[in-house]
């Protein structure tokens, strides 16, 4: 029986990558007075790397190796809190909306009484704050567990994430389903041993989305429907109903 529904955040949630992390990212380094700017295509490229100080570490150590310097780790913490503030704000100001179908399904899904969680490498405040500012601060309270940032040392594409998760919650695998929109999310669940649906974005729809049941171009409306990219999948956009059928396929 399918019990419960396991989010990734910055693509799946919302289409947080190029223009909220990435902008976030940018402010931040202007407001330290660095001439780090990372365009639409960097930025395309360092998604590779899992974790925002991970991303800066990686950053500098390729692009910018002249810069490193044995206080370098400190003020990457530093640049990800302010980043953290700016992505924050710009979330404040509405400019990072949910992806489509999204606040649909979360709420179908609560009706129908699925377990919620959240498994993600951004940081805790990120999926605060992005809650907090699209579904309402009463929305944090929806999920039993969310795991996010360094709860785990491993990130994705490592399952640690999802096992942390599914400990958590005290579920196995195959009782839950995730949401992923990369290479590396897709990676991690299929290590979790963890069926997928896929919803890409820009920076991921050329990814290798191997394990995942089905591929979409988001999670649709009853009025929008979705573009099933890969799997076999008659629905005009996900529901519960959508989510147990799937299940029984594909989850022994």
């Amino acid at each position: 029986m399918l019990k419960a529904l396991i989010f990734d955040v910055d693509g799946t949630l919302a289409d947080t990558e190029r223009d909220g992390h990435r902008i976030a990212f940018n402010m931040a380094f202007n407001d330290a007075g660095l001439d780090w700017h990372w365009d639409e295509e960097l930025y395309g490229e360092l998604l590779a790397v899992t974790g925002g100080k991970e991303r800066m570490t990686h950053f500098i150590k390729t692009h910018r190796p002249n810069e490193w310097s044995d206080d370098m780790p400190n003020r990457i913490v530093a640049l990800q809190a302010k980043k953290t503030q700016f992505y924050t704000q710009l979330l404040s100001e509405g400019k990072i909306p949910l992806r489509t179908g999204v606040a649909r399904l979360l709420n179908e899904a609560r009706a129908a009484g699925l377990r919620l969680a959240i498994a993600t490498t951004t940081t805790p405040e990120n999926v605060t704050a992005l809650l907090t500012h699209t579904l309402g601060a009463e929305s944090i309270q929806w999920f039993d567990v969310i795991a996010a940032g360094d709860i785990v040392p491993a990130k994705k594409p490592a399952p640690d994430i999802y096992h942390y998760a599914l400990t958590k919650m005290g579920l196995h695998a195959n009782e839950c389903l995730a949401f992923e929109d990369s290479y590396n999310g897709i990676q991690s669940t299929n290590q979790a041993g963890i069926k997928t649906i896929v919803t890409v974005n820009g920076y991921t729809e050329a990814d290798d989305f191997n394990g995942a049941m089905v591929v979409l171009s988001d999670l649709g409306e009853p009025t929008q429907a979705m573009t099933v990219l890969t799997g076999n999948l008659a629905d005009p956009y996900v529901s519960v109903a959508t989510l147990n059928k799937l299940h029984q396929n594909f989850v022994s």
